[in-house]
């Protein structure tokens, strides 16, 4: 049986499994002080790509399943949890670098979602008081997401085979990780791009000051692989958030400021700044948020992010998960709202982004993009529709991408 027809096999049992009233939603006592908690999770998405040029409209239509189990006995926990997607369209390119692989269909455009088997996570990890230990391959979500994360829009998650420790102390917290590979999204049968083995250290402190929270960071990457060699850097920066209660509504504030440099490579030689700020207040029942992003450009090289969730970032159409060399500045503003007063369609939300993007260095304006999501739940089901338009001026093509999304997790 090919990989394909197992993965269906195994979709459809999870579809089984998760219909049933029997299936455990709690953690289940195997022995005196063990307990057994299931893990199992499917997401379906099709999504649609028009780009004005030569290449085909891409239609990929993809299922994940996400399945494994944590035992825990005391202060200890072992997890383990497989990962398989399947596509069940072929209209599309599932790399858009060189690759052997039947998957790579250069006619169509790119949706980096490939079929894919593989250990998402094994990790054995202890918790103590206001402390927790971790080693193995895990799951690395940081800050807002900006440097470090696990990719959560793709249907294949990067994680990292690492050892984190985590402790709390009063107000204060600190976060450091050790990693040696980083396991990209990209899938098992990407080649040599399916993981990249190095040097990562990631350090977080912070603090909890009233209404205030401050953070610093530091995030050093040295890969080993010629590949992206030329990515390893070193970050080292500060973020803060806060509330602030006004008269008419409360206002989320948050503004960050990085420096990357080069780190133990010839191949560039940079400085680079990072620079973000936005506001966000719950207005008339509408929520606004406004703000500014800044990736910037040194000596002909651009500040890069190659561990973030860069779908979150600087557009829904992901023009820009590779910054330019002249650097980016993200202009954008969100209205959006929550419908509480309809029951049929329990948490129903739509918002409204718009994205101004210009280079860092030279002046040159590389587009405007509006994205428009809408969300609500059926029952354990959740369902999520995006359109994203790109609209080029100097950078890249014209671009309109469609998402449509149901995911269901236990």
């Amino acid at each position: 049986m090919n990989t394909r027809s197992c993965l269906a096999s195994g979709l459809g049992a999870a579809v089984l499994a998760l219909s049933s009233p029997a299936f455990a939603q709690e953690p289940v006592v195997i022995g005196e002080g063990i307990t057994l908690d299931p893990i199992l999770e499917l997401r379906m998405r099709y999504e649609r790509v028009e780009q004005d040029n030569a290449l085909q409209d891409a239609d990929a239509l993809t299922a994940r399943l996400r399945a494994g189990f944590e035992v825990k006995a005391g202060d200890f926990a072992v997890l383990g949890e497989g990962l398989g997607t399947v596509a069940l369209t072929d209209s599309y390119n599932a790399f858009a670098f060189p690759v052997v692989s039947d998957q790579r269909r250069p006619l169509y455009s790119v949706v980096s979602d490939a079929e894919n088997l593989e250990i998402n996570r094994l990790q054995l990890s202890w918790t103590g008081s206001n402390k927790e230990v971790i080693v193995g391959r895990q799951r690395i979500a940081l800050d807002d997401w900006r440097w470090v994360s696990a990719a959560p829009w793709r249907q294949n998650e990067q994680t990292f085979d690492a050892v984190r420790a985590q402790a709390a102390f009063g107000p204060m917290a600190f976060d450091a990780t050790y990693a040696i590979s980083q396991r990209t999204a990209f899938g098992r049968d990407a080649g040599p791009h399916q993981a990249y083995d190095g040097d990562f250290i990631f350090l977080n402190s912070g603090v909890n000051a009233g209404p205030v929270k401050l953070k610093g960071f530091s995030y050093l990457i040295d890969y080993d692989d010629p590949l992206v060699e030329a990515l390893s850097s070193q970050t080292y920066g500060v973020l803060a958030t806060a509330n602030v209660p006004l008269v008419l509504a409360n206002v989320d504030l948050k503004a960050s400021y990085a420096r990357q440099l080069d780190w133990r490579t010839g191949a560039r030689d940079y400085a680079a700044d990072y620079m973000a700020a936005e506001a966000g207040a719950s207005v008339l029942g509408f929520g606004v948020t406004g703000g500014w992003e800044k990736l910037g450009s040194d000596n002909g090289f651009a500040l890069q992010t190659p561990l973030a969730a860069r779908h979150r970032f600087n557009g829904l159409a992901d023009m820009f998960v590779t910054t330019p060399n002249a650097g980016l500045e993200d202009a954008y503003v969100t209205i959006g709202r929550k419908f509480t007063a309809v029951p049929l369609l329990p948490g129903l939300n739509a918002a409204l982004t718009y994205h101004q993007f210009d280079s860092d260095v030279g002046d040159v304006e590389y587009g405007h993009e509006w994205d428009a999501t809408l969300g609500f739940n059926i029952g354990r089901v959740s369902l999520l529709a995006v359109y994203a338009d790109y609209d080029a001026v100097s950078f890249a093509v014209d671009t309109t991408k469609i998402y449509l999304m149901a995911g269901v997790s236990f």
